[in-house]
């Protein structure tokens, strides 16, 4: 008998990447794509960058910046592949050489990691799917007019408001960009002294017709979501000129979230994404942008110490995924166990309950989630957390053994992208953050 995958497979063999469409329209780019699947729908899923009052230095329409959405939708369509997983995807709207391929292969594969894990699907990068273009290579215009700024992705978590505080103390000209926007993105940006006309907001709609297969049935599950940030984020700071796109993805990022195994609910935050895309960047589109996470040569841990010193984020971030369009903490995930338990030794039992409302490590709900955190079960939580060291460490020091974080403290990554000119404000930090009372 045929498992489920092979039977979904056989019945809709091919997944086709048909077209894009950009527009300019009410002082918004809007882009859009035109997916489909043999046996089954079509999807348009659409996305809106927000322009009204950021001034564009390169040609939104022009040949760089069509290949740039091209290639934004290569990391759209793995959303819309997963729901039968065809095995052949045909690509009409552009061409790919081999080495190009086997890039856009080991990014879906790694990045669809826990989908195939959860489900039990067996596979492999090379084997998963055959990818065949009909497409045209159009060449980019290599020509690009820089501003001398940054542009930083901001999630609204603790992460990024260190990097805006860091930034911050570089005095370095920015600005923000969000995926998707929530009000904690825009709170964390002004409570870092941003304006809100330095903000480019991008929305990123799901097409409909996704949600209702998922309703039906057929496979969901977890994607590379910081892919797509990734792609997003060049293309916007292509559009500004920006000359950076400094994200805030740090050293834990790289622990796999299934001891053993490849496995990682973070993959696209991963150093080894990170490396991949610098290459793709340098190699397909000859672009001057720099991509690198400047909080690479932390850890979780580090991070949490750094944020607990700036209360004026303390109550405008947020981290939890299922709590994000109320703004607010749900108190019963995984995610905010781990958040509550980074930030315990770092901050007052009083702040900690006006910042949560209650003490998450005594919920009976969480006890489960703990013991994931702590290495105790076979698969830490499919959530962006930090490592098994990391919480044990963070356990140990509200246990009155401050010594058991230490090391992690005083750590340095030297596995990072991060150029020299940022080196001195990591430094500080870093010298901060060591300091053990």
């Amino acid at each position: 008998m045929l498992s489920r995958f092979n039977q979904l497979r056989t019945l809709h063999p091919v997944f086709h990447y048909r077209a894009y469409h950009i527009a300019r329209k009410d002082g918004c780019i809007r882009l859009q794509y035109d997916f489909s699947i043999d046996g089954l729908c079509e999807f348009h899923p659409q996305i809106v960058i927000d322009t009204p009052s950021l001034p564009l230095l390169n040609a939104w329409d022009g040949p760089m910046a069509r290949e740039l959405v091209f290639a934004l939708g290569l990391v759209e369509l793995i959303s819309y592949w997963k729901c039968v997983c065809p095995p052949v995807i045909m690509i009409h709207c552009g061409a790919l050489n081999e080495e190009e391929i086997a890039w856009w292969k080991r990014l879906w594969c790694h990045g669809l990691g826990e989908f195939f894990y959860r489900n039990g699907i067996e596979t492999n990068p090379e084997d998963f799917v055959s990818v065949q273009c009909d497409g045209e290579s159009r060449p980019a215009d290599t020509a690009y007019r820089i501003a001398g700024i940054s542009l930083v992705p901001v999630g609204g978590g603790k992460d990024s408001c260190v990097t805006l505080h860091l930034l911050g103390q570089m005095s370095r000209p920015l600005y923000g960009f969000t995926a998707n926007d929530q009000c904690a993105r825009a709170q964390t940006f002004a409570a870092a002294g941003y304006p809100p006309e330095r903000l480019l907001r991008t929305h990123r709609g799901i097409d409909p017709e996704l949600l209702r297969r998922n309703a039906e049935g057929y496979w969901n599950g977890h994607t590379p979501f910081s892919a797509v940030v990734a792609f997003l984020g060049i293309l916007c700071a292509y559009l500004i000129g920006a000359e950076d796109l400094v994200l805030s993805n740090e050293a834990s990022a790289n622990e796999a979230s299934v001891p053993g195994t490849a496995v990682n609910h973070q993959y696209s935050k991963s150093y080894a994404f990170e490396r991949e895309m610098n290459a793709y960047i340098a190699r397909r589109f000859d672009l001057p942008i720099r991509y690198f996470s400047l909080l690479r040569p932390f850890g979780e841990l580090q991070i949490a110490k750094q944020f607990a010193a700036l209360p004026q984020y303390h109550f405008a971030f947020r981290s939890c995924n299922a709590g994000s369009k109320r703004n607010a903490w749900c108190g019963r995930c995984a995610k905010c166990l781990f958040v509550y338990l980074m930030l315990a030794p770092f901050l007052p039992e009083r702040r900690m309950a006006e910042i949560f409302g209650e003490n998450l490590l005594e919920a009976p709900e969480l006890r489960e989630d703990l013991r994931a955190l702590l290495g105790q079960k076979e698969e830490k939580p499919f959530e962006c957390v930090g490592t098994v060291e990391e919480a044990r460490a963070a356990l140990a020091m509200l246990e009155g053994r401050p010594e058991a974080a230490r090391r992690l403290l005083r750590a340095w990554n030297p596995e990072h992208n991060v150029p020299p000119e940022f080196l001195p404000a990591l430094e500080r930090m870093h010298a901060y953050v060591g300091a053990i009372a």
